[in-house]
């Protein structure tokens, strides 16, 4: 059964299908100072093996732990190494402090930035609505539309979104992390004609491609994994994506433990050698010594996995 790489209904200006790598910040050693060099190499790997783009400054990137200046010179430095194009988290909830993030992302990304990305802060439709449409009006900035209640404090109906995007012609796609995500892209997919995406490190995925989504939009040590197995969906249906996805769940569910799934993956990249140091900024939580022993097993499984994956790398 091969499946269309659009979904059918979708807007043309939608956001392309496909994975959007999150990016992390590397931090250096007990100083946690920003690692420029670390988040280069990062960079370029998700270019190398076909990210259809990169997610910078995201939940995940720890873009609420990072200075104004920190934050410039992380987009810069993804500017300056990838030509993939770029969605930029918008930390802030309230409008005018968002609208500054957005200006100060435009400045440094030019054409470069596909959209912004900017959490529903709201359960009130006309709140998320008001709150979207001004940041447009002052920075013409197209919009992906997070909905990620862990993050954000806020829990918002489905319907409530439906309506938000219908109303924002200027919203190109969203992205769904309020569980159980199958549930709520079904009906998002249904209900809108923007591109829809999974997250919550691609332990859903399956799920979220059958239930109408693009793609994911979220972090994982192993992207080429989400890769493969969202390029097997768009040729060859569930059948095809299931075989190439299971060899990682495992490291999947493991990267996804609450209150360490940062550390956890920041560890596991730093494993794989695509960062120098798994450090993390408070509040979030480091890595706990406990795991060491399964996070080894779990990464020479997914190392063996892409060992003996010959597909050829092409982005999606």
């Amino acid at each position: 059964m091969q499946q269309s790489s659009v979904p059918r209904n979708t807007r043309q200006d939608s956001l392309q299908p496909g994975v959007w790598g999150v990016v992390a910040t590397p931090f250096q050693g007990s100083t946690l100072d920003v690692d420029l060099d670390s988040l280069s190499e990062l960079v370029e790997h998700y270019e190398a093996i076909g990210a259809t783009g990169l997610t910078v400054l995201g939940v995940f990137g720890e873009a609420a732990a990072l200075r104004a200046e920190e934050r410039r010179q992380v987009l810069e430095t993804v500017v300056e190494c990838t030509a993939l194009p770029l969605v930029v988290g918008v930390t802030a909830l309230a409008t005018r402090p968002a609208i500054e993030e957005v200006r100060a992302a435009q400045e440094v990304a030019g054409e470069r930035l596909a959209a912004v990305m900017v959490q529903a802060n709201s359960a009130k439709p006309e709140t998320v609505i008001a709150h979207l449409d001004a940041i447009h009006r002052a920075t013409g900035a197209k919009v992906v539309l997070q909905d990620y209640p862990l993050a954000s404090g806020v829990s918002i109906p489905t319907p409530a979104l439906i309506r938000v995007v219908t109303s924002c012609d200027f919203v190109i796609a969203v992205k769904a992390e309020a569980p159980p995500t199958s549930v709520a892209i079904a009906e998002l997919s249904a209900g809108v004609e923007v591109s829809v995406f999974g997250g919550l490190g691609g332990q859903g995925l399956l799920d979220e491609l059958m239930a109408g989504a693009a793609g994911a939009m979220t972090g994982f040590s192993y992207p080429e994994a989400l890769m493969a197995c969202v390029r097997a969906w768009q040729e060859g249906g569930y059948e095809a994506a299931q075989r190439e996805l299971l060899p990682y769940l495992p490291l999947i569910n493991f990267e996804q433990q609450a209150k360490v799934a940062l550390a956890i993956r920041k560890e596991c990249l730093r494993e794989r050698g695509l960062i120098k140091d798994p450090g993390v900024r408070a509040p979030a939580a480091g890595f706990p010594e406990a795991l060491r022993r399964s996070m080894a097993t779990h990464l020479r499984e997914a190392a063996a996995a892409l060992e003996n994956d010959t597909t050829p790398v092409r982005s999606l």
